[in-house]
């Protein structure tokens, strides 16, 4: 039988607690269901001291024992359970269901995890209907698998060889004003907005004073990372006097750079200070909408790279923001066209004029992150992403994706979107 698929990354705080244990705690001690003192339980194929993959499948096998799915009455039957970098639970009362207790109550017997580099320990624990360890408890013994590192990587969309990007009119160590329009050219391959697939086609990306990000993955977006999602060839660039570097980078429908890569000659400019006719005054703040809210670009989105509606995902599993025609940065940073990420979680749209809640189901990105890793017990539930400014109120117009929903565990019956 093909095994439950699990995400898990062993080693991060728990944002959610799996609720699954929380009845088990409250029950009385009972009788626990007696073993033959020959049951065996062991590991397939994965030996003490392995070296595995990052994302692997790991085999379980019982000899002298039945196995039976949870809550199903059998005399020397049960499930399995996997212990993750943990000690055995107490014998006599249900094993907890957490990212370090995987329950395996659909009687399964093999599940895919993914799990962080570095050396962890593994170890099985067979139960009963009710998830309580038999008597005498049916162990295998505990083993250290040490993971190694895998970069993630994602398909790339494929170039034309000879295309190419560049600064039309833009020269490597030109002097430039404070604000300049800086333009874009690309040859033998065509501009798409993001979000629309097309062959051999992308939109531009503008780096400022960095380095090229990896190249198998999404292009970040921020003040040094500028996205033109919208198949936009120019744009209005505004810099502090000084040194500063640029570069073009192409990428496709999901931002994702092409293969091979297309990018320009990075280039210096020097931007020269403005001319002073009267005293230096403070930059006023970014202008307020009528409301009272911090503006926003009509044309500005926030979406879900991963994961999509629908998706049945791991228990514990990275959730990835992805944000178009606006910039990231930290709460209490005051710039225009900017804000951070706020992830809710199985709860409705909070007021939009005023600070969003920061609690467990309002996850606060507030240093600028785009993704954060949640563990959700089993069942559906629903996802929603708001950005919100420097305060954490919403802009004007509002900056959020839809509610999406996901599965997490064994596959359930989904009800009707309200």
């Amino acid at each position: 039988m093909r095994g439950l698929r699990l995400h898990l990354i062993v080693g991060v705080t728990a944002v959610f607690a799996a609720t699954a244990s929380i009845g088990f705690a409250q029950e009385r001690a009972r009788p626990r269901s007696p073993a033959p003192a020959g049951a065996k339980l062991t590991f397939v194929d994965l030996q003490n001291n392995a070296r595995i993959a990052s994302k692997t499948t790991i085999r379980f096998a019982v000899s002298g024992m039945e196995i039976a799915p949870a809550g199903t009455v059998r005399r020397n039957a049960g499930h399995h359970h996997l212990l993750i970098d943990t000690e055995l639970p107490p014998l006599g009362q249900p094993i907890p269901s957490d990212f370090n207790h995987l329950h395996f109550g659909g009687g399964q017997s093999e599940a895919e995890i993914l799990l962080s580099p570095g050396r962890h320990t593994l170890q099985l624990l067979f139960a009963d209907h009710d998830h309580v360890p038999h008597d005498p408890p049916v162990i295998s013994e505990k083993i250290i698998v040490e993971v190694m590192a895998a970069p993630e990587e994602k398909p790339r969309t494929a170039a034309a060889p000879n295309a190419k990007v560049f600064f039309p009119g833009l020269q490597d160590g030109a002097v430039i004003p404070p604000r300049s329009l800086v333009r874009f050219g690309q040859e033998n391959i065509a501009i798409a907005p993001a979000g629309t697939r097309q062959d051999n086609a992308g939109h531009h990306h503008l780096l400022v004073d960095t380095e090229l990000p990896p190249l198998d993955r999404e292009i970040p977006s921020d003040f040094n990372h500028l996205h033109f999602g919208r198949g936009q060839t120019e744009t209005e660039l505004t810099l502090p006097p000084g040194e500063h570097t640029l570069q073009l980078l192409f990428a496709d429908h999901e931002h994702v750079p092409h293969d091979p890569p297309v990018m320009s000659q990075k280039i210096r400019v020097r931007v020269q200070a403005a001319s002073v006719t009267a005293p230096a005054a403070a930059a006023p703040p970014p202008a307020r909408a009528a409301s009272g809210r911090t503006p926003a670009p009509n044309d500005a989105s926030v979406y879900f790279i991963y994961p999509r509606d629908g998706t049945r995902i791991f228990a514990t599993s990275t959730i990835r923001f992805g944000l178009r025609n606006m910039g990231v940065a930290p709460a209490g940073v005051v710039r225009p066209n900017t804000g951070h990420h706020h992830l809710l979680v199985d709860v409705a749209t909070p007021p939009l004029d005023v600070a969003i809640p920061s609690d467990l189901n309002h996850i606060h990105l507030g240093n600028g992150q785009t993704e954060r890793k949640i563990t959700l017990p089993p069942g559906e539930h629903t996802l929603q992403l708001i950005l919100g400014d420097d305060q954490h109120v919403p802009h004007d117009p509002p900056i959020m994706s839809e509610r999406i929903t996901i599965y997490v565990g064994a596959p359930a019956k989904r009800r009707p979107r309200r």
